[in-house]
Parts: structure tokens; sequence; C-alpha cells
């Protein structure tokens, strides 16, 4: 089949057909050529809390060109059964929906269209985006490659004495899924965040919906919290490499973020990297 102008380089948004309250956004290089044999990597870049999708697409464009990969970009709505929602994706589960499972669908979507390594993506993730992106980890590490995961709010750790989602203590009930240890040790794994990203507006007071008791434990802002999660994934034998980006706050220099996670998954592409 013969691919449409909106089909190739900064692509139209389209509808997941799966459910059609979710769509996304595509990169494809346009060196990508409909007759060849080889199979691109596939790279799910996932927005933070503003759900910039097209932003965060835009980010992985040099990329693409480099590595002749294509890049999917998906928008979870904000307001999604509640008009004042923005955070229902980054818990994964939300008033019934599996926003991992709506990925998955986007996935498979865009696999009949385009020759793709569907099997195995590389995934990165922004705040909110990398609550959601260490949470898929943990579900579907199998179809994963490498993650990245960048400046979470919120961790959930690899603990079967904490209830989800301070911990993995209850992922079959909630989820129906246990997480996988020798899978998850398969995976690449970088986290980043800016040196400066010290706020401490992550800490969740008694009267919000996402209190649980612990999930204040890992730490007081987003370094903490990201060092204790990579601490936790060297507890479990899951190599990390963490990068502290100096002169980084949490609203600013992400395209400085950026450079640093195009290197890490140039090397797992490469086959050269190594975790730190």
């Amino acid at each position: 089949m013969t691919l449409r102008p909106s089909q190739r380089g900064a692509t139209a948004q389209f509808a997941c057909a799966a459910d059609e309250r979710f769509s996304f956004c595509m990169y494809v290089p346009d060196s990508y050529d409909e007759g060849a044999k080889e199979a691109w990597p596939l790279v799910v870049a996932v927005h933070g809390t503003l759900r910039e999708s097209q932003v965060m697409r835009n980010r992985f464009r040099s990329f693409a060109e480099a590595n002749r990969a294509i890049v999917l970009s998906p928008l979870f709505p904000a307001g999604i059964g509640d008009p004042l929602d923005v955070d229902n994706y980054k818990l994964i589960e939300y008033r019934g929906i599996r926003f991992d499972r709506i990925l998955l669908a986007m996935i498979e979507q865009i696999a009949a269209l385009y020759r793709l390594d569907a099997g195995r993506v590389l995934m990165y993730g922004f705040s909110g985006g990398g609550q959601f992106v260490h949470r898929f980890l943990y579900l579907h590490p199998q179809r994963l490659r490498a993650v990245s995961i960048g400046a979470p709010g919120l961790v959930t750790l690899l603990d079967l004495s904490k209830p989800w989602w301070v911990g993995t203590g209850n992922m079959q009930t909630s989820l129906g899924i246990e997480p996988d240890l020798t899978a998850l040790r398969q995976v690449q794994v970088q986290m980043i965040i800016g040196a400066e990203d010290t706020n401490p507006d992550v800490m969740v007071e008694p009267e919000s919906r996402f209190y649980l008791p612990g999930i204040n434990d890992a730490g007081s802002n987003r370094i903490e919290r990201l060092r204790t999660l990579a601490a936790n994934f060297a507890a479990n034998g899951i190599s990390v490499r963490f990068d502290l980006v100096p002169g980084v706050g949490h609203e600013y220099g992400q395209d400085v973020l950026i450079t640093h996670v195009h290197g890490f998954f140039g090397a797992v592409l490469a086959g050269t990297h190594a975790a730190t």
C-alpha cells in the first residue's frame, strides 16, 4: 500500500482505531522506503501533563533521521470521564480505561502500515510521561528494548510489600499482571533528570486522591525519588544509566535533556550501551 503524504514526515494526528477518544502523531523520515524489507526501530515518546504530544514527536525528528527510526507520540487527552482531570494515564488505569492497552493498540495499528520492529520498542517519557513509562515497563517488559524515564513526580517501586501504586504488591489484583523480573532485566534503562529539579511540589497531601501510606517515602523532590527508583532497580538486578543533567530544572531545558536521551537510544540501537 502506498503511503499518503499525511503518513510521512511529521504526520497528521490520527485517531486510535481501538478507542477514538485517543490519538497519535508520528514522524516518518523521508528515507523510509516502502519497498525495502528492513524493519525500522520504533520510538514511543510519551507526553507530560500538558499533553504536548506533537512537541514530544518533534524532539525525536533528528534522531529518527539519523537512526532510520519511526516516532510515535500518543495523545491521552485530559478530562476523560472528569472534565478537570489531568492525570488519568499516569497510573495506567483510570475509570476502566487501560492506557497501556490503548498504547499497544496504537502500535499495532501503525505496524499494519509500516515495517516496524514493533515487538520491542524504545520508549521515553518526561514528568507525567516518566510516570507512565516506568509503570508500563512493569506491565510489558517483553515489549520494550529500552526505556528512558524522565523526572517522574511519583514513583512506583518494585516492592511486593507495598500496594499499587506505591509498590507492586497487588498488581495482579489491580491490573491482572505481576512483574516479571527476568524480563525486566532484559530491558535497557535510562533515568534522566535536571540537577535543578528540586521543587518539593511532588509531596502528596493526605486529602489527595493519590495519597496512600508511604507515597512520600521515596523522597521530597523528583531527584530524590528518581534516585530511590534507581536504587530499587539495582536491588532487583536491573541495570540503570542515571543522567543528572547540570543547569536544568523541571520546566526548562528539555532540549538539553533530550540530547542525552538521543545518545542513550542511539547506543542501544548500535549495541554499544553499557549501564553506569
